[in-house]
């Protein structure tokens, strides 16, 4: 460096950087001096220096999509900010021998040495780009995973066409803006399963005649439904043509893996099976509540029970005259986004109280916005009377 006693560095970076504060210095321009189109500024945040110096970040996007910086772990939307002063880039400088008295005490090297220290612009830089964290864009991965849902039957479709519409790992990394933790975070909220190399979402027909399957062989062989050995459900139903790794992954989607004596077990979520034995018995259509309510109820696994609360955030109510209605309305369908999952919400419905409007919103993660923020942002909220509950319609 400049002060160093074995001698210093001369006409770069290196002078500016030890000037000190209150002192100034003359520029010149370097022989290279050109273009400033060909090269951006990046401004981050100390603690992703590690991931960005050790080439651990990515930036995705296809050619209509803006770009995004992912880490391993976060995604970050990469926003341009114009400057009013223009930042002067100066390359290191070359490092020259110790100046020994005896040797520069004439004019001319006096006056060589004063040039050697003038730093050189080599170029001028008038903008940057700054990092901002964002939540994943992973609406795009539903609607990949539902071009070609596993089906059971799918082996003996005559018109089946090898890997269209199937995603790797590696072909998702490449198409989804989510850092590769989000995107298996992502993966699992879809219940997305693996299969012979390709993330499928399992056909909800197939889902449902599995779980079926193991319901009715737990009732035939005593099986209890908190305690399901995994190799004798596995075995057995894939006596009769199911494979392995679907019955497995059917268990992990509606169960939870307990370890006892070196087996694995599965015990059956209650809410979780409920959930699918009231869409089956919603179907896509609307229900008088108190017919439903019994038709729910008869078809729920003995021992399991049945309540209202396990259907927030997947069916609406609706009051006709003196009775009440109810129907489908799945907040795993809507937008992940909050301005297009707002959007939605009121095309379904023009004012929101909120008790029915929670359970929509709840799961929507903006980085540096609370909930109350979105609330702020996209919804306009009017309450009569303290007493009386808010009402939200769009803002």
């Amino acid at each position: 460096m400049a002060g160093e006693t074995n001698g210093g560095w001369g006409g770069g970076a290196e002078s500016v950087l030890n000037l000190v504060p209150g002192s100034s210095i003359s520029i010149r321009y370097h022989s290279l001096f050109g273009a400033h189109d060909d090269f951006l500024l990046l401004e981050a945040d100390e603690a992703l220096l590690p991931d960005i110096l050790h080439n651990r970040v990515t930036i995705r996007g296809q050619t209509d999509e803006e770009a995004v910086l992912c880490t391993p772990l976060a995604t970050y939307a990469m926003k341009f900010v114009g400057t009013s002063n223009s930042v002067f880039l100066i390359p290191p400088g070359e490092p020259i021998p110790p100046c020994m008295e005896d040797t520069c005490n004439d004019s001319k090297s006096n006056t060589s040495a004063a040039h050697e220290v003038v730093p050189s612009v080599i170029k001028v830089a008038s903008s940057n780009m700054e990092l901002v964290l964002v939540a994943p864009h992973l609406d795009k991965l539903k609607s990949l995973l539902n071009e070609r849902p596993y089906k059971l039957d799918e082996d003996v479709e005559t018109d089946f066409q090898h890997n269209r519409g199937l995603y790797r790992w590696q072909d998702l990394l490449e198409q989804i803006q989510a850092s590769e933790q989000e995107l298996r975070d992502g993966l699992k909220a879809l219940s997305a399963a693996e299969i012979d190399g390709f993330w499928r979402i399992i056909d909800e027909k197939t889902m449902d005649e599995i779980l079926n399957m193991v319901l009715n062989n737990s009732i035939l062989h005593g099986w209890p439904l908190n305690a399901l050995e995994e190799d004798e459900v596995v075995s057995i139903l894939e006596a009769d043509g199911y494979p392995r790794n679907i019955t497995l992954h059917c268990l992990e989607t509606f169960g939870n893996m307990v370890e006892s004596s070196g087996c694995s077990f599965w015990s059956l979520d209650e809410k979780k099976v409920c959930l699918r034995f009231a869409l089956q018995a919603l179907g896509g259509g609307k229900m008088k509540l108190e017919i439903f309510l019994q038709k729910w109820r008869h078809c729920v696994p003995s021992g399991m029970h049945a309540d209202l609360k396990m259907l927030e955030g997947e069916v609406l109510y609706e009051k006709l005259g003196f009775e009440t209605w109810i129907r489908s309305f799945r907040v795993s369908a809507l937008p992940s986004t909050p301005a297009e999952r707002f959007a939605a919400l009121f095309i379904e419905r023009p004012r929101w109280n909120w008790k029915d409007l929670e359970p929509y919103i709840r799961d929507l993660h903006v980085p540096g916005l609370s909930l109350e923020g979105l609330l702020i942002k996209y919804t306009r909220r009017s309450q009569p009377s303290a007493d009386v509950e808010p009402i939200f319609s769009a803002r």
